[in-house]
């Protein structure tokens, strides 16, 4: 990239240039324009950050790679998150295009949502195979996979993808080319090492690990074979979280003292209580290979539906919940490792049997750094804090939106605050993509995940959905074929896996745990 030369002094710009400045750029371009003409306190403080940050907003470019060849896919785990990672590739069960077909008669919103997964973009893909342990999973994952023209029950269907009883039967499938995982926690990382050492792509559901040790075996495993490998955070995509590490490599905030996450829900599906299907036995539910690694434990339908609350199967509230957080801060900031890791909380609400908290706070350091994460959760409250990163000059408030607050006692906006130019009280910077164009969103969870930038961001005004986008991104980089990684590659993963990992051992032994950097390794 060519340096600019430095400036000793912001141009300042008239409000006819600024206007034509913002109402092009393809991030805030809408926003801005719209605020100008409303609100003179917005104009005068959106204007003066941007020039005195000389900030430009660069349009958030996706890799595009020709569509040469179709990549064939097999798909290990069809549970609800695999089902929206297929929905995500344009493969839907047709029962899904009918529900949406009858929604979308009384609200305009779901007729959005119809069309929407309609458009989606044709990312050139098969999926050959599929894997699941339970047959009625594995059935409906065929007849969605089979559903190529994006059609309702009475529609024409494809070719279906054939059925593999076991995963090592799969990822030695001659047919495939990438495996996308999205089985239970424990079975990630056997998975991918297994897909791994057979030259399979890998896209696999977060966490990385269900142990310490397996991530060392993973890591080595991709690099080993020079696959592509994609981790599942699709908060990668959101434009917000470009705009905000755009932003605070301008120093708006000031030096970073704080910062503060939380996952609050409070309802049974959001503490992993999920429905148990009621034609699901010991017939068609293969409980031998579901335990896998597991300790082994009789057959229970229970486990198999909500196997989220053990640890036998489960990371807990660290590796399911609060790896979107270390995620989006690692992306954001360039976190790295943490130095050190003190956490704490219980099973306080849900006296259900589970042996993972539903109670938890994580303090995470970042000594070279000089900064603290601090992370909470409660699984039977909904008051959400947000995601807050606080500097020394300013706060920033983000999820699917971003907010910049001047701290009253900040040194570079001291003099603004003091001429009444900025109110500590009010925003000094937002960003509200889409804002005039809501989705259907009606379930509490979706609300949650579409809040934290999970489900939808915008491209050039549109709204698309953020998996598609990091679905898409992996299979471009496979396309490629020249060595580079995506986005939430193996290193960003190991780091994600490493930390949560950090603090479910602190919660487990009631102790400080220690990054080892030069080792590598907790201690």
């Amino acid at each position: 990239m060519e340096e600019k030369e430095p400036k000793t002094r912001p141009k300042r710009m008239h409000r006819r240039e600024v206007l034509k400045g913002l109402a092009t750029a393809p991030i805030v371009g809408a926003l801005a324009y719209g605020i100008y003409k409303k609100n003179k306190y917005y104009e005068a403080l959106n204007t003066n950050l941007l020039e005195e940050l000389d900030f430009d907003f660069a349009k958030q470019e996706d890799l595009s790679v020709p569509i040469n060849k179709k990549i064939r896919i097999g798909v290990v785990g069809y549970g609800s998150r695999s089902n929206y990672l297929l929905r995500s590739l344009g493969f839907a069960h047709p029962n899904y295009i009918d529900n949406l077909l009858n929604k979308a008669k009384k609200d305009k919103g779901w007729e959005k949502r119809l069309q929407n997964f309609i458009e989606q973009e044709d990312l050139g893909v098969e999926i050959t195979a599929i894997c699941d342990v339970f047959d009625i999973h594995a059935e409906s994952a065929i007849k969605a996979c089979g559903n190529i023209f994006r059609q309702g029950t009475n529609g024409k269907q494809g070719k279906a993808p054939k059925r593999y009883k076991t995963y090592q039967e799969l990822v030695k499938s001659p047919d495939i080319d990438a495996v996308i995982i999205g089985t239970p926690d424990h079975l990630h990382s056997p998975i991918a090492i297994e897909a791994a050492k057979n030259g399979k792509h890998v896209y696999c559901e977060k966490p990385l690990s269900w142990t310490v040790e397996e991530t060392y075996e993973v890591r080595k495993a991709v690099k080993d074979n020079d696959i592509v490998f994609q981790l599942g955070h699709q908060n990668r995509q959101t434009d917000s979280y470009h705009v905000a590490k755009s932003i605070i490599e301008k120093g708006a905030l000031g030096k970073i003292s704080l910062i503060e996450v939380c996952t609050n829900r409070n309802s049974p599906n959001g503490a992993w209580v999920y429905n148990i299907h009621p034609e699901a036995n010991e017939k068609n539910i293969d409980w031998k290979q579901f335990i896998g690694p597991a300790p082994w434990h009789d057959f229970s339908l229970e486990r198999f539906f909500r196997w989220r609350c053990w640890w036998d199967y489960s990371t807990g509230l660290s590796g399911d919940l609060f790896t979107h957080e270390f995620d989006a801060m690692n992306q954001i900031l360039n976190l790295g490792m943490p130095s050190s890791v003190m956490a704490s909380g219980g099973i306080y609400f849900f006296k259900d049997g589970r042996t993972v908290p539903d109670v938890l706070t994580m303090a995470y350091e970042f000594e070279k750094r000089d900064f603290t994460l601090l992370y909470s959760a409660t699984q039977a409250s909904e008051n959400g804090r947000g995601r807050v990163i606080m500097g020394h000059d300013a706060s920033m408030k983000i999820g699917n939106t971003l907010e910049i607050k001047a701290d009253r006692n900040s040194t570079k906006y001291k003099e603004k605050i003091k001429k009444g130019l900025i109110d500590p009280n009010k925003p000094i910077f937002s960003y509200i993509p889409g804002k005039d164009k809501i989705d259907a969103v009606t379930s509490a969870t979706e609300k949650y995940f579409a809040g934290r930038g999970l489900l939808y961001t915008y491209r050039n005004g549109k709204q698309v959905d953020t998996t598609h986008l990091h679905l898409r991104e992996w299979i471009n980089y496979i396309r490629l074929d020249n060595g580079s990684q995506p986005s939430c590659n193996i290193d960003r993963a190991f780091e994600e896996a490493m930390a949560a990992h950090m603090g479910t051992i602190s919660y487990k032994e009631g102790r400080r745990t220690y990054w080892d950097y030069e080792n590598e390794k907790i201690v």
